[in-house]
């Protein structure tokens, strides 16, 4: 067990994290809140003093001010697929380390894809509209099956690859392109270049990361390469596609359509008005970033993210951890003592670590230490209790950055 009274740790989880999540949390016995919306800076700023685990979807970011407020901040937990509301390496240097749920949500993404594959090929969003304005407009001139058609996935991960298996049972060539050697599944067809899937493919679905390589992966340029008559689906990240440029290729016909889920600006709540350059425009889905907002979907990635969560206020594992260094710890042998330790990455620590151990005369049982380039993590069994004499000659150490001790 954790050597500090669960009841007094102080678990708080925002943006309507499922329910389950907050159950795990209160059998555990840790006094925990669950709020149903985000917290802007200020406000953070102030509940975070005296927050243990910090629960939050993708409208609250937890920025370098923030963190430097958390003083007693032990981990976060991103109940989502992306990390990118977190400063990473703020939270590595303050020794916090951050899990998210990065494939709990891939099948609802994949499915969504597929319907509006159907939906754009039928020109399913002109009809509903025409219909409910009471205009009875039966055609076939347009539309199409997509039995035959050919699909271009960029990036073959987890969803794209989810995405790729389900194309195929509906008939569709699949073809993709990564900037990783992947495997393909089925008789999906690796392309040697982003511009080859663009000219051969009727429809292009993009699931990438939102780095710096792939901001405006898909612009005006991009557009010229695309075989004409095509449709493009983006569930992945928001600043991926120029919608300025997408919106004048779809008023010119070069483009048949598209299914856009994800925006570079989203409104902070559901509340607030929302603008793009896509709205009104022909044969044109938009969702509010919906993607992955299935029951199955939330209820799984608030399992996952609680249980890494737990296990590491439990017992210290940092596995699956995106800002960290990897440990996956054993529970804590009967009568022994478990010290946890995130120091900077220099020469000397650990001989002065175990120095102090020595010191006090106990006896190391197993020792673990993984690192990266700024931070190490360091996870120590010994024979006796020390109670707080040696975690706090640990943390007068100037390389130490946060001590625990387990029991």
């Amino acid at each position: 067990m954790i050597s500090y009274p669960k009841e007094k740790i102080n678990v708080l989880l925002l943006e309507n994290v499922h329910q389950d999540a907050f159950q795990l949390f209160q059998k555990d016995g840790f006094n925990v809140r669950l709020l149903p919306q985000a917290l802007g800076e200020d406000e953070l700023s102030k509940e975070i003093e005296n927050i243990h685990v910090l629960g939050i979807r993708s409208k609250t970011n937890l920025t370098a001010p923030v963190l430097a407020k958390a003083k007693r901040l032990m981990t976060v937990g991103c109940f989502c697929i992306g990390t990118n509301q977190v400063d990473l390496a703020e939270a590595e240097k303050k020794g916090i380390p951050v899990f998210n749920a990065p494939y709990s949500n891939t099948r609802s993404v994949a499915e969504l894809v597929i319907a509006e594959i159907i939906m754009l090929a039928r020109r399913v969003p002109d009809h509903i509209r025409n219909t409910h304005a009471g205009i009875w407009n039966k055609i076939s001139k347009n539309c199409f099956e997509v039995r035959g058609k050919t699909l271009g996935i960029v990036g073959y991960g987890h969803i794209g690859s989810q995405v790729s298996v389900l194309a195929e049972a509906m008939g569709l060539k699949v073809v993709y392109y990564d900037i990783q050697t992947v495997l393909p599944l089925g008789n999906a067809t690796p392309l040697n270049s982003y511009e080859e899937l663009l000219s051969v493919s009727d429809f292009v679905t993009f699931h990438v990361p939102e780095l710096p390589e792939t901001m405006n992966l898909y612009a005006a340029k991009e557009i010229k390469a695309t075989k004409k008559g095509a449709y493009i689906i983006n569930l992945s990240r928001g600043k991926v596609l120029d919608l300025e440029a997408l919106a004048e290729a779809i008023k010119s016909g070069h483009i048949a359509g598209a299914g856009v889920d994800v925006f570079p600006q989203e409104p902070e709540s559901n509340s607030d008005p929302f603008i793009t350059p896509l709205q009104n425009l022909q044969n044109v889905i938009l969702t509010p970033h919906i993607g992955g907002s299935t029951e199955e979907a939330q209820k799984n990635i608030g399992t996952e993210v609680a249980s890494k969560l737990l296990k590491f206020v439990n017992n210290g594992s940092t596995t699956f951890a995106v800002n960290f260094p990897h440990l996956e710890l054993n529970p804590i042998p009967q009568g022994m003592y478990r010290i946890l330790n995130v120091h900077k990455n220099q020469p000397g620590f650990l001989k002065d670590i175990n120095s102090m151990v020595s010191e006090i005369g106990a006896n190391i049982s197993s020792q673990h230490l993984g690192t990266s380039a700024e931070i190490g993590y360091l996870s120590m069994v010994i024979n006796m209790s020390v109670g707080d004499e040696l975690k706090e000659r640990i943390e007068r150490h100037p390389g130490s950055l946060k001590t625990r001790i387990l029991y």
